[in-house]
C-alpha cells in the first residue's frame, strides 16, 4: 500500500549539497500540489561542519516535520553521528549510504529492522564516473526519484534551473549526474509501496518563515530596515536588501546591534515605519534602546529569531528561552508588547500585527520567531498572504495648536508629528517629561507619565489579543504552548482525537500582554493542564504563573532546545495522562 506521507532525511558534510538536495526535492514537491515542510540544521561552523535536511511531503495537511524518517540517505556516518537523536530513522526505514564511507554503521545500530532496507549506494563513484564530481547529491536525487516514483520531470527541470543559471556547462553535468542515479536506482529492490499516493495540484507557494516575516513588513509599509547579521536571522536582512529599494525603501547594514536599532529607533522618529532582526545575543544588546523607543514612544519592530542560549550557545538551532528576555529585560519600567509566531504563514501575520500595534499605540513591539520556523520552507496557499494595515495617527491642525506631543489620552497615546510639520516641533529624549516633551524630573509627572504609557497595554491586550484553540469544547487534557511548538501539539491532538480522546489545545499569540480572559475560559474547559515548552528553565510556565494561579498537579513538558519538539513527544504526553487514568479525577 503506497502511503500518504513521506518524510526523507539527508545528512552529510558542509559542502555536499545537503540543502540544495532538500531545495530541489521541496520545491518539486510544492509544485506538484503536495504539502511540503523543510528543516535544516548545522553545525556551529557553519560552514564546512555537519549539515542535515529534513523534506516531508504529502497531500494532506502538515504542521510539523516528521517525526521518524522514511527515508534516510547518509553521505558520511561521522556527520550523521553529529546529530544524534535528532535525526531518527524508523524501524522500516530505507537508508542509503555511500559505499565509499571509510565509516562503517549497521542497521543494527539504527535499529533497522527486517522490514527495513539497508543499501550502499556508490553515489561518490557515479557521480565522478558522470564527469560531475561533487555532485553525489545530484546523483542521490536521481536515486530517490527511482526508487520512490518522485516527479521525474519536475526534478529533472529543477537540477537543471539550479545549476544551469551559473553555467550552461554546469548544469550539463548536474543533468548527468542526475542521470546516473536514476539509472542506479532503477538496479535497486523496487519500492512501488514506499511512494507517495497523490493526484498533482495546483503549485503552491514555498518560503521560509524568515522570508514571510520580511514580506509582512513589506506589506505592512516598512520603507527601512536596520540590522547587522547573526544566525539564524539574516535571511530577513537579505530580504529586506533585495526588495525594500525596489519599492522605495532604504536598507542598512550596521556595525552591530546598537546601532541598528538605534538606526530604527531615529528612523521612526522621522515618520517611516522601520524594522530590525536579531537573535538573543542581538537582542540583549538592542534592550537599552528599546527602553528609549518606550520612554519616547516611538513604535518600532524587532523580529528575534530565537536560538539555543545563553552566550552564543547552539547559534544553528532552535530554543524558545529568549522569552524572559523578551517580556522582562529592560531597566525601568518599559512597556512594550511581544507576539509569538507559530509557523511560516504565522510569520507574515504577526509582523504586519507587530507594525499595526507600533504605529497605532507608539510603542516597540518584539516578535518572536524561532531557528526551527524562521529558516524552516514551508508550502502556503499565496491568497491567505493579505492583512489590514493600521498606519500612524497624525496630529490634526486644532491639535497643532498648542501642540502637546504626548498628551495625557484616555487610551493612553497621542497623535504624533514628524520633523518639519508645522507647529509639530517637539523636544524628545529618554528623559522623563510633561506633555509637550520638555524634561520633568517631578514625582508627579513621572507617576501621571508612567500610567499613560503603560494605560495603552488595556487597548492593545482587547483589540489584538489573539491565541488560537484546538480540540473539544471540553476535554479530558489540555495543553498550553506557544510559538513553533504550535505544529506538533496541532498534529498531536488530532491523533487523539482520532482515538477518541478529549484533548484540546490553547497556543496564545499575544504573549505580553497575555489574553488572561481567554486562557482562563480554557483552563476551566479541561481537567487538567499540560504545559509544553522548549525551554530547560520552563520559562513559558513560570510566565502563566506571574499573572495567574496554575493548579498543583498541572504537568510540565519542557527541556533545552537544539531538537525540534516532535509530535510523538506531545503523542507519548497524551497517552501517559490517558493511561494513567488522571481523566477520571478532577472536574472540567
Amino acid at each position: 500500500m503506497s502511503r500518504r506521507d513521506l518524510t526523507i532525511a539527508m545528512v552529510g558534510a558542509g559542502g555536499d549539497g545537503i540543502v540544495t538536495m532538500g531545495d530541489i526535492l521541496s520545491q518539486a514537491g510544492a509544485r506538484n500540489g503536495l504539502n511540503v515542510i523543510k528543516t535544516e540544521a548545522y553545525g556551529p561552523q557553519i560552514r564546512g561542519g555537519e549539515s542535515s535536511c529534513v523534506v516531508r511531503l504529502s497531500p494532506s495537511a502538515i504542521y510539523e516535520q516528521g517525526d521518524a524518517v522514511d527515508v534516510l540517505v547518509v553521505f558520511s556516518w561521522a556527520d550523521f553521528g553529529r546529530f544524534k537523536g535528532e535525526v531518527q530513522p524508523a524501524p522500516n526505514a530505507v537508508v542509503l549510504f555511500d559505499e565509499a564511507d571509510p565509516v562503517a554503521r549497521t542497521r543494527e545500530d539504527l535499529g533497522i529492522g527486517a522490514d527495513g532496507h539497508w543499501l550502499a549506494v556508490p553515489f561518490s563513484k557515479l557521480a565522478g564516473d558522470a564527469g560531475a564530481k561533487g555532485s553525489k547529491n545530484v546523483v542521490g536525487l536521481g536515486v530517490l526519484t527511482a526508487l520512490f516514483g518522485l516527479a521525474e520531470e519536475t526534478i529533472r527541470r529543477a537540477v537543471v534551473k539550479r545549476f544551469g543559471r551559473k553555467k550552461a556547462a554546469v548544469g550539463e553535468l548536474a543533468l548527468k549526474a542526475y542521470e546516473a542515479g536514476l539509472v542506479h536506482g532503477g538496479t535497486l529492490p523496487p519500492m512501488p509501496e514506499r511512494g507517495l499516493t497523490f493526484t498533482p495540484g495546483p503549485a503552491k507557494l514555498l518560503m521560509s518563515g524568515n522570508e514571510a516575516s520580511a514580506l509582512g513588513a513589506l506589506h505592512a509599509g516598512c520603507r527601512f530596515f536596520a540590522g547587522y547579521p547573526i544566525t539564524p536571522s539574516t535571511e530577513i536582512l537579505q530580504f529586506a536588501e533585495e526588495w525594500l529599494p525596489k519599492m522605495g525603501g532604504s536598507v542598512v547594514q550596521t556595525e552591530d546591534e546598537l546601532a541598528a536599532i538605534g538606526a530604527v529607533v531615529g528612523a521612526s522618529f522621522a515618520g517611516v515605519k522601520s524594522m530590525t532582526a536579531t537573535s538573543g545575543p542581538g537582542l540583549s544588546l538592542m534592550t537599552e534602546m528599546l527602553g528609549l523607543a518606550s520612554m519616547a514612544e516611538v513604535p518600532c519592530v524587532v523580529v528575534d529569531v530565537q536560538r539555543g542560549g545563553p552566550s552564543t550557545g547552539l547559534p544553528t538551532k532552535s530554543e524558545q528561552s529568549d522569552l524572559w528576555q523578551a517580556v522582562f529585560a529592560g531597566h525601568g519600567d518599559a512597556p512594550r508588547v511581544v507576539i509569538a509566531a507559530s509557523d511560516v504563514e504565522d510569520c507574515f501575520h504577526t509582523t504586519v500585527e507587530a507594525f499595526n500595534i507600533a504605529e497605532e499605540f507608539q510603542v516597540p513591539v518584539i516578535v518572536l520567531t524561532d531557528q526551527s520556523i524562521g529558516q524552516r520552507r514551508e508550502t502556503l496557499d499565496p491568497t491567505r498572504l493579505v492583512h489590514d494595515v493600521v498606519d500612524r495617527a497624525v496630529p490634526t491642525a486644532e491639535e497643532l495648536v498648542e501642540y502637546k506631543r504626548y498628551r495625557d489620552t484616555p487610551d493612553g497615546y497621542s497623535p504624533m508629528s514628524v520633523p518639519g510639520l508645522k507647529g509639530g516641533i517637539y523636544q524628545t529624549n529618554g528623559l522623563e517629561h510633561d506633555e509637550f516633551g520638555r524634561p520633568a524630573s517631578m514625582a508627579h509627572v513621572h507617576e501621571t507619565m508612567n500610567a499613560k504609557r503603560y494605560r495603552k497595554l488595556k487597548p492593545i491586550r482587547d483589540r489584538y489579543q489573539r491565541a488560537r484553540r484546538y480540540g473539544p469544547a471540553k476535554a479530558d487534557l489540555g495543553i498550553v504552548c506557544w510559538g513553533s511548538s504550535k505544529g506538533a501539539v496541532k498534529e498531536a491532538v488530532l491523533m487523539a482525537e482520532e482515538r477518541g480522546e478529549k484533548v484540546a489545545a490553547f497556543i496564545p499569540q499575544m504573549i505580553f500582554p497575555f489574553p488572561v480572559k481567554a486562557f482562563e475560559e480554557f483552563r476551566a474547559s479541561v481537567r487538567q493542564l499540560l504545559v509544553i515548552e522548549i525551554s530547560y528553565a520552563a520559562q513559558f510556565y513560570k510566565y502563566l504563573r506571574t499573572f495567574t494561579t496554575l493548579p498543583d498537579n498541572t504537568i510540565i513538558f519542557k527541556r533545552s532546545g537544539g531538537k525540534n519538539l516532535t509530535i510523538s513527544e506531545v503523542d507519548d504526553q497524551i497517552r501517559r495522562f490517558f493511561a494513567s487514568g488522571s481523566q477520571q479525577k478532577g472536574a472540567a
